[in-house]
C-alpha cells in the first residue's frame, strides 16, 4: 500500500507541477524518505526539516514558543505553522507539518500516544487532521506518513488554492 501510494503522490506532483517542503517531529523524517524514495523526486521535493525538539520548531520553522506554551508542541495550530512556515522558508507550492506523540511514553489523557496532527499548506488553503493511531511507535510512525501523504495527493490532485 505505501509504495502505490508513494507513486501516486509522486506521479500527481510532478502532473501538476506542485513543489513541496516538509517539516517533521515525530516521523523523523520519515516522509521525507518516502516522498525522495524514487527517482526524479527532486522535481518537486525542496526541502525536508526534522525540528523534534521545541527549539528547533522556534528557530528553524519560526514558530514562536508562546504558541508551543499555549497549545502544546503536538496541537493542530503547531502542525498548521510547520506547514505553512516550511512551504513559505522553501518558497514552495505545498508545506507539510507532522507532530505527534510516538510512544510508547509521553501520552497524557487529552493527548494520548498515537495523537498526531498533520498538516498540508497550499497557498490559500491549510488541511489539518488531528489522529488517534495505536499500536507500536513505528506503526505509528507509518501511519503516520501515510495519512500525509493521502493529504498531500488530495491537495495535489485538485486545484491549489480553492
Amino acid at each position: 500500500m505505501l509504495t502505490k501510494l508513494i507513486a501516486q503522490t509522486h506521479r500527481s506532483l510532478i502532473k501538476n507541477k506542485l513543489r513541496i517542503a516538509v517539516a517533521e517531529s515525530c516521523t523523523g523524517g520519515l516522509l521525507s524518505a518516502a516522498l525522495t524514495s524514487l527517482s526524479g523526486s527532486s522535481q518537486y521535493f525542496i526541502s525536508g526539516i526534522v525540528t523534534y525538539h521545541n527549539s528547533a520548531k522556534t528557530k528553524l520553522l519560526n514558530i514562536p514558543q508562546q504558541l508551543i506554551a499555549r497549545h502544546g508542541a503536538v496541537s493542530g495550530i503547531v502542525a498548521q505553522k510547520m506547514a505553512q512556515n516550511a512551504a513559505k522558508l522553501a518558497k514552495t507550492d505545498l508545506g507539510v507539518g507532522i507532530t505527534g506523540i510516538a510512544g510508547p511514553t509521553g501520552g497524557t489523557k487529552a493527548k494520548p500516544v498515537g495523537t498526531v496532527f498533520i498538516a498540508v499548506a497550499a497557498k490559500n488553503k491549510t488541511i489539518c487532521k488531528r489522529f488517534n493511531f495505536k499500536k507500536s511507535r513505528s506503526s505509528i510512525r507509518k501511519q503516520a506518513v501515510i495519512a500525509a501523504l493521502k493529504i498531500i495527493k488530495i491537495l495535489a490532485a485538485g486545484p491549489v488554492g480553492c
